[in-house]
């Protein structure tokens, strides 16, 4: 892990998520960080992705993924997953 981000513990994460994502500009009902996982120096979340019925993405499927990749990018670089 990197030296100078805060280990945190998942659920910790996850309620830290959360509480971005309903204050993020961009919130959309329904959607939450329901899982992370550590990949490398990367946190990486998970949640419902809102498909249509044909398993294709829809306008929240692109609202999730863009909202995660920021949870990615703002929570890697002050957090690590502890052990």
């Amino acid at each position: 892990m990197r030296n100078d981000t805060v280990p945190i513990s998942r659920q910790a994460l996850l309620a830290e998520a959360n509480q971005i994502i309903q204050n993020h500009e961009d919130f959309i009902h329904g959607i939450e960080a329901s899982g992370v996982e550590q990949k490398g120096n990367v946190l990486v979340f998970r949640g419902e992705f809102f498909l249509d019925e044909d398993g294709l993405p829809t306008r929240k499927t692109t609202a999730v993924f863009n909202m995660f990749k920021h949870l990615a990018h703002v929570l890697s670089a002050k957090y690590h997953l502890e052990e």
